[in-house]
């Protein structure tokens, strides 16, 4: 494994700034065929966020973690793997911030989100109950791990069973609100003009090229991040952590930016929502993976508490989607107000936890 922490400065920023333009480029036109490939095999915009979207976006991180894992370092591939769930949903809040229109949560017409939202909040529970009470092996893995693999699984299936049942509509004063409906239509028409004369063999195709793209730059990014980090001296401060993990939620926050831009709103919540997901399921590989102890055993007090953080951040945003008030404050949401406070708040207990 290449030790970039033996590069100069200069050679690591230069690294990092070509990846991280490489992944935005990438995600941005990832996202345009992730909503022809929905288009073209029926597939709901929240299922191909869930699957497709947040599974490309996370593969740079995957690839970290199962490589900390397998190299001795599974304490750090956990420790990363759950103290960047709330800078994940932080994306959420900045994408609020950049469209700027409404708040995002009242703009999002698909029942399945909250659905999504909700499972967030008990996977993520689940993991931090194991942190607490410690793990121990069954069959070499942790029963933790079991636990947290059957949970994923069981929430994909209840999201892939949920497509296309309208279990609730968005209202407005009490009246069925169908102009979110019928602009996510407008959107999902407007994206699908840009891509429709590609076959659906052909998008796979290009998605899985583009999903390689952000594979290397994304890891690249992640091992970057971290050794520039400590060779500025900022390893073990709040600003070294808030950049080492917005640099390994680049992927997401490229994605969800170009899908919100274009109104996919679904899609773009969709993703941040689903790679959480996917970091409580990769709690199983990495256990699998690695040697010694099961992993849950070995979170700390910082790991414990960033998990905590991200169980509230989620609340937050699935209470602001249950609500739907629109009312904004520096072009945000009241909710996205709220998480960008809670989460400045843990990073000060976090501070010190370190």
């Amino acid at each position: 494994m290449i030790d970039f922490s033996a590069f100069s400065i200069w050679i690591n920023l230069a690294i990092f700034a070509t990846a991280a333009v490489a992944v935005w480029l990438a995600g941005a036109r990832i996202t345009h065929y992730s909503n022809a490939i929905s288009d073209k095999t029926g597939i709901g915009q929240a299922t191909i966020g869930l699957l497709l979207l947040a599974g490309v976006t996370s593969l740079p991180e995957i690839g970290a973690t199962v490589t900390s894992a397998a190299t001795g370092a599974s304490a750090m591939a956990i420790n990363n793997l759950f103290g960047s769930i709330a800078a994940q949903v932080v994306v959420l809040a900045i994408v609020d911030l950049v469209i700027g229109r409404k708040a995002l949560t009242s703009a999002i017409p698909d029942p399945m989100v909250i659905l999504q939202g909700g499972l967030n909040v008990l996977l993520i529970s689940i993991v931090a109950a194991g942190m607490v009470v410690g793990d121990f092996p069954i069959l070499g893995i942790g029963a933790w791990a079991w636990i947290c693999g059957a949970a994923y699984a069981f929430a994909v299936y209840i999201l892939s069973h949920s497509q296309g049942r309208k279990s609730w509509v968005a209202a407005q004063a009490g009246q069925i609100d169908d102009r979110l409906v019928d602009q996510q239509a407008a959107a999902e028409k407007k994206a699908r003009k840009r891509h429709g004369r590609h076959s659906l063999r052909g998008l796979i195709w290009r998605t899985a090229g583009l999903a390689l793209v952000i594979l290397i730059a994304g890891y690249l990014l992640a091992r970057t991040g971290d050794a520039l980090s400590n060779q500025t001296g900022l390893g073990g401060s709040a600003v070294g952590f808030i950049m080492l993990a917005f640099a390994t939620s680049l992927p997401e926050l490229s994605t969800t930016v170009t899908a919100a831009r274009e109104g996919l709103y679904t899609l773009a919540v969709s993703d941040i929502l689903g790679t959480n997901l996917i970091n409580v399921g990769l709690v199983f590989v990495v256990d699998f993976v690695a040697q010694g102890e099961p992993v849950l055993s070995q979170a700390d007090t910082f790991t414990i508490f960033g998990t905590l953080l991200g169980i509230a951040v989620t609340a937050l945003f699935v209470i602001g989607m249950a609500e739907r008030e629109d009312k904004t404050v520096l072009r945000m949401g009241l909710d996205s107000v709220a998480v960008f406070i809670c989460y400045a708040a843990g990073l000060a207990v976090m501070f010190f936890l370190r």
